[in-house]
């Protein structure tokens, strides 16, 4: 039996039509959420909207929104305060990633600018459009007016020449949330998880190396830690990085 620990409270999740974002709506809903899920494709968007809602019977709202775009930030967030009466849990998921292999002499300026504005620009504009409203929400029997919770990656963490721009959105992202932490508290905690299943293949590959536990990551594993960071036994947590990585984050 599923503890419906969001009954009356509502999420937003970027980059929620797929992935880590999907598996996330359909935890946060089975545990009584109405939910927000925001991409950049459309279709698959409407098409996880309607499998969520049908199996879990709670509230999706899917909206069309590149979240490097601030106009369509603030036009999302509008929409979403009209949808729901609050957003207590905040799941900032959407990035994107580059080719493999260019090192930081030869990126080029264009891919710079473009990973840099989804990856990290993105969940800054999301967080700072959200934290206003976020923090004068009040919850019976609850401390906290709202959960703040940030996709990284392992490569934030263990720098990969390989993988310029993208370690270092990572690496911004993980100061962001910590910012936010400082900034936010005691209201809104902000917690950071590490993972990148198809970055993590490639240097697996590229590097010869081994995960301590023997296998990748799966979507079920993120969301689980997720799941955790939105709920209340996570209350005293904040501003912190929590790697699901097998053991490979050093």
């Amino acid at each position: 039996m599923v503890e419906r620990f969001l009954e009356g409270r509502g999420a937003l999740i970027t980059g929620g039509a797929s992935g880590f974002g999907r598996g996330t709506a359909y935890a946060f809903a089975e545990r009584g959420a109405d939910v927000v899920i925001i991409d950049i494709n459309e279709e698959l968007l409407e098409e996880t909207a309607k499998k969520v809602t049908n199996k879990t019977g709670q509230k999706i709202i899917p909206i069309v929104c590149d979240v490097s775009k601030s106009v369509q930030v603030e036009a999302m967030v509008k929409q979403t305060y009209q949808e729901l009466e609050n957003v207590y849990v905040l799941f900032n998921n959407a990035g994107i990633g580059v080719a493999y292999g260019k090192t930081i002499c030869r990126l080029r300026e264009e891919q710079w600018d473009r990973i840099m504005s989804v990856n990290l620009k993105g969940q800054w504009l999301v967080a700072k459009s959200l934290c206003r409203k976020m923090k004068a929400q009040k919850f019976d029997n609850d401390t906290l007016s709202g959960r703040m919770i940030c996709n990284a990656s392992l490569a934030g963490i263990n720098l990969n020449p390989k993988l310029p721009a993208y370690s270092i959105t990572k690496i911004g992202v993980i100061a962001l949330a910590k910012l936010l932490a400082m900034t936010l508290a005691p209201n809104i905690t902000a917690g950071i998880y590490k993972d990148s299943e198809d970055v993590i293949k490639t240097v697996l590959k590229e590097a010869n190396v081994h995960i301590p536990l023997n296998r990748i990551g799966t979507v079920e594993d993120v969301v689980d830690l997720v799941v955790f960071l939105a709920s209340p036994a996570s209350t005293y947590i904040t501003g912190q990085c929590i790697a699901v990585a097998g053991g490979l984050a050093k």
